[in-house]
């Protein structure tokens, strides 16, 4: 039941709390309706029926139960919620005769929607489009991660470009969340023993479809003002309070599984933040089976996978010893038990067992207490091979244990309106839940005609939804009622249309583009074939360079002869990416490589009709064919990064002069670009069902759980 009671529904309403309960609606394009129903414009600025719903005067509630076109959609979406819930999926289908228990995901954050802000990027995206799949396939999966009052900060940038970070408030009772209750009726606390004091953490429940997402919660009245503050900030900057909520994730998120009687056979790090977590699951074995410690180590490892997300050492979680000794009363209780000295226990988290100086890392208690473990693209896979083969001594490199399984996206969180519609045309509603190896017969058929309105439809909704947030943007920067009007007449309906949208970071050389400004003047201002592009991104808050990259590029766009070809929108989120990955032409990527482990934007834009234009790195040197998009540079990576940048801008202005202007502007007769709209087949084709996020959790399934489980059976 929800903590905070909506009022009572009149007759005939009373499922939507259950829909609206249920982040399924992230999803299910067809839900869009109910709720625009409901309030158009509440929609558009909270994408949360929750609220809505507890917004929504009692009169406004009523006239929907009267609403005959209302309640038929609402009983629609509900007779469609309850077929998900007893459809078996695919994993039913094909494991049926298997009893093998569950997966616990564990991940610092979790991006399912706008209406839960628990995520800062990348990780958290991919956290929330695999349990989203998980759920579409029928996978036993349970999610674990933190609720953040605060999370990840908001970004604005003030009247110099200086990027400012605002932290609001998650008001839990109007999240998309309910507490998660004992039988009893009781609010789930799981404890956790600090210096002097017993932390107790509250367990929410989330509803992701078929998948359960549970998130651990210092912010209670039972705690100190200070320990409240644990779970505050995502990512915060202070080491040790880093340092705890990775002790919450890990231990307090495998006692709170106990608690439920989860039947947990697999458990899943999405990075090495939760890697107390082995020793937990390996401690409570200890106990019940009446192994030492180092067996049940050993026992349990067989259960644990880890995927690292980090192609530099630097990217590692690094605590001093010191903490592990502070927090006594969580590992004294723990060495008592298992009999384990502290230094033992430091053994697990160094590169030198032997060294008592070393710090703990994260990571290498991940690798030496998972059985296996993964990347996120081939490279990456190579590349961890070599960054972990110092923990392996006398292995040669190719044999270090590390393997890959290359990120995707659950397509329909990402695909536009227009997409969804001709894709459910040309290839049926169910195709990303069926075989998506005969998608690209169905795919190839395509008009032209038909292709080319897509993506004269997409650029255009972008193109409307930029407007809008830059006039906000400029309006409550306090930029003149002049400048915010003409926040409406920015950017060209019909010119090419680059984005470029990630985190600040100097290894992503966000700046790349701007290694010549003459010339990338020139290529935007050439009205006869103008260019335009978009661009969001933010920089972490201590990363005083990633923000001055930021600062640079809003004072290029904000020059007289650029404005109105370039746009810097603040505040990058969900649903700013989903706009630019549906709209733009072209989708830009310029890490420095090998340092982009996969990366998943482009992986968006392609299913939208886009096509990429980026480093061989990450998924892209996988995807790219020669014909699906372009490439910058070359197949290799050289020690001298000055050299690379010039080497690597060069391309990049090249291609775009002589390649991608060109062949956009070649129309035909009947005013059609037909050499892109058949490189725009190629990218579909080619890219859609091999970097779905549908392929690679049933990789992880097939090539991982499936064997780990049937040996913990």
């Amino acid at each position: 039941m929800p903590v905070f009671q909506s009022r009572p529904l009149p007759k005939g309403l009373e499922t939507l709390t259950e829909l609206a309960l249920d982040l399924r609606w992230t999803w299910s394009h067809g839900a869009d309706a109910l709720w625009q129903m409901l309030d158009k414009d509440g929609w558009e600025r909270t994408q949360n029926p929750w609220t809505l719903l507890q917004d929504a005067s009692h009169q406004r509630l009523q006239q929907l139960a009267d609403d005959a076109r209302f309640c038929q959609e609402l009983e629609r979406l509900s007779e469609e919620r309850a077929a998900h819930q007893g459809d078996r999926g695919w994993y039913g289908e094909v494991q049926a005769q298997l009893d093998i228990g569950r997966v616990a995901y564990f991940s610092m954050e979790f991006g399912l929607g706008e209406a839960l802000p628990i995520y800062a990027g990348g990780l958290g995206i991919l956290a929330g489009d695999y349990l989203k799949t998980a759920s579409d396939l029928g996978l036993p999966v349970t999610g674990v991660g933190l609720l953040y009052q605060q999370g990840y900060f908001r970004q604005m940038l003030d009247s110099d470009g200086r990027q400012l970070a605002i932290y609001p408030y998650n008001e839990p009772s109007t999240l998309p969340i309910q507490p998660l209750r004992t039988a009893s009726g009781e609010w789930l606390h799981v404890p956790l023993n600090l210096p002097g004091r017993r932390l107790m953490l509250r367990v929410w429940q989330v509803n992701v479809g078929r998948v359960r997402l549970y998130l651990l919660d210092s912010n209670d009245s039972l705690n100190s003002p200070r320990d409240r503050g644990i779970t505050n900030k995502l990512y915060d900057s202070r080491k040790e309070l880093r340092f705890l909520q990775e002790l919450v994730l890990g231990i307090g998120g495998w006692r709170l599984l106990e608690a439920i009687d989860a039947d947990i056979s697999v458990c899943h790090l999405n990075e090495g933040h939760a890697a107390f977590v082995i020793l937990e699951r390996a401690r409570r074995f200890m106990e019940q089976s009446g192994l030492s410690f180092q067996e049940a180590l050993w026992a349990t490892r067989a259960g644990n996978v880890f995927t690292t997300h980090t192609p530099v050492a630097a990217g590692f979680d690094v605590f001093p010893p010191q903490f592990i000794d502070k927090y006594f009363p969580v590992f004294h209780d723990f060495l008592s038990r298992t009999g384990l000295s502290l230094q033992q226990l430091l053994a697990l988290g160094r590169k030198n067992p032997d060294d008592t100086t070393e710090a703990f890392n994260m990571t290498y208690l991940a690798m030496r207490g998972c059985a296996r473990c993964n990347g996120v693209s081939r490279l990456h896979g190579e590349v961890s091979r070599q960054l972990f083969s110092d923990l392996y001594p006398r292995w040669p490199v190719a044999e270090v244990p590390v393997t890959h399984i290359t990120n995707g996206v659950h397509v329909p969180s990402w695909d536009s309106p227009w997409a969804d519609r001709l894709w459910t045309e040309a290839c049926g509603k169910q195709r990303w839940l069926g075989n998506t190896e005969d998608l690209h017969k169905s795919i190839q058929s395509l008009e032209d005609d038909t292709l080319w309105k897509l993506r004269a439809s997409e650029r255009q909704d972008l193109i409307h939804y930029t407007r809008k947030r830059l006039a906000l943007q400029l309006g409550q920067a306090g930029a003149s009622p002049e400048q915010v009007e003409s926040a409406q007449q920015v950017l060209d309906p019909n010119a090419l249309t680059l984005g470029f949208a990630r985190r600040f970071a100097t290894y992503k050389r966000p700046n790349l583009l701007l290694h010549d400004r003459q010339r990338l003047t020139r290529l935007l201002t050439n009205s006869a074939r103008p260019v335009q592009l978009i661009i969001a991104g933010k920089a972490h808050p201590n990363d005083t360079e990633g923000q001055r990259l930021i600062a640079e590029w809003v004072g290029f766009v904000r020059q007289s002869n650029i404005r109105g070809h370039v746009v810097f929108l603040e505040d990058y989120d969900m649903n700013l990416g989903r706009y630019l990955v549906q709209g733009v032409d072209v989708w830009l990527n310029t890490p420095r490589r090998p340092n982009e482990a996969s990366g998943t934007s482009g992986q968006k834009a392609a299913l939208n009709g886009a096509l990429n234009f980026s480093i061989l790195d990450g998924w892209w040197r996988e995807g790219f064919n020669g014909k699906n998009g372009w490439a910058i540079g070359t197949d290799d990576s050289h020690p001298d990064f000055k050299f690379q940048d010039d080497m690597d801008a060069e391309s990049l202005y090249d291609t775009l002069e002589n390649e991608i202007i060109p062949l956009y502007y070649d129309r035909s007769s009947g005013n059609l670009p037909i050499e892109w709209i058949a490189r725009m087949k190629d990218s579909i084709r080619t890219l859609g069902p091999e970097f779905s996020m549908r392929r690679m959790v049933k990789s992880y399934a097939n090539d991982l759980y499936f064997e780990l489980m049937d040996r913990n059976k």
